[in-house]
């Protein structure tokens, strides 16, 4: 994971402008639970989607992996069953790992050992691979939600940048607060 690309919380800065706005993330329970920095002006963000190509795709194997989870929990299998769990649990894999950029897909490749095609695995092997897959896609989706609020964040902080900016007398929305400009009409400026 040492490659991954991920919002620096809690981190040095060291490889940040000291200047660089910096951003609060909150728990749910209101707690302060990092910080990150805002890129400088001119510099770019890696975006989230380069790490997961196709988004959809991944969303959907990690459903399906969770039901058949619950499923392969919920009732006991026969060799037959187990098996196409088995080769379910693989094709997903590959499947996944074709949704994602190399970093993850090395990540999932170190941690997700294939069963042997000479043996049944057992049901408790089979519960413990799925719990492993699941757990691990809810941790790229923590990850990516935990990112793009992030990023959210460094945006609005960079609006607000840009808002304080500008000249006396032009704020963001064109009129002050009790103004009346009538007929809903609050530009200053021409249209063209």
């Amino acid at each position: 994971m040492e490659h991954m690309s991920e919002p620096n919380f809690g981190g040095t800065g060291a490889a940040r402008d000291a200047d660089a706005p910096r951003v609060v993330v909150v728990g749910p329970d209101g707690v302060p639970v990092g910080t990150a920095q805002a890129a400088p002006e001119g510099e770019e963000n890696e975006s989230v989607g380069d790490l997961v190509e196709e988004p959809a795709k991944v969303m959907r194997i990690g459903t399906m992996i969770k039901q058949l989870l619950e499923e392969v929990r919920a009732a006991p299998l026969d060799d037959a069953s187990r098996n196409r769990v088995r080769e379910i649990h693989q094709t997903s894999v590959r499947e996944l790992e074709e949704a994602l950029a190399p970093e993850l897909r090395e990540e999932l490749e170190r941690l997700v050992r294939p069963f042997t095609e000479d043996e049944t695995p057992s049901d408790a092997e089979l519960r413990i691979a799925q719990a492993q897959l699941v757990g691990w896609l809810e941790g790229l989706f923590h990850g990516i939600q935990t990112a793009l609020f992030a990023q959210q964040m460094a945006a609005r902080v960079q609006l607000e940048q840009m808002r304080r900016g500008l000249p006396a007398g032009s704020s963001g929305s064109g009129a002050h607060p009790g103004e009346g400009h009538g007929h809903g009409i609050t530009g200053t400026g021409q249209y063209l």
